[in-house]
């Protein structure tokens, strides 16, 4: 059986409008987004340059992207603001978690387990570097 047809239905053109319709209905707006991911991002940033010195690893920022290096392992994590989206993104063990806005906590929040973003990162942390006592404030 055939797509429609461009004199009944046409499906091309419903996929370029309905998606985006649907997609945008339940994001915040760009400048809200904006706003709450640098407080997020700065927030973070300040509780790990409080346990830099005892967790072993050293934040930085470079142009919005905030990054976690390590003294003693190789790698690193990385977090940046996926406007488009709406997201925080975070790279970290050879993995990618997405995190979205939640209302209801004020917060980005990994929708897998729920977890704030402070919560994530100091769990992932603790994980990478086998170190139970690191705690972000």
């Amino acid at each position: 059986m055939r797509g429609p047809t461009r004199a009944s239905n046409d499906w091309s053109s419903q996929s370029r409008t309905a998606p985006s319709r649907l997609y945008n209905s339940s994001m915040i707006d760009e400048a809200t987004f904006r706003h709450e991911a640098d407080h997020a991002l700065d927030s973070l940033k300040k509780s790990l340059i409080d346990a830099e010195e005892e967790g072993g690893f050293e934040a930085e920022e470079n142009n919005g992207v905030l990054n976690i290096l390590f003294e003693d392992r190789p790698g690193k994590f990385v977090l940046t603001p996926q406007t488009p989206v709406r997201q925080l993104w975070i790279s970290a063990q050879s993995t990618s978690f997405k995190l979205d806005w939640s209302a209801d906590q004020s917060a980005f929040v990994l929708p897998k387990t729920g977890e704030p973003l402070k919560s994530l990162i100091e769990r992932l942390l603790r994980e990478f570097l086998d170190n139970p006592s690191i705690t972000l404030a």
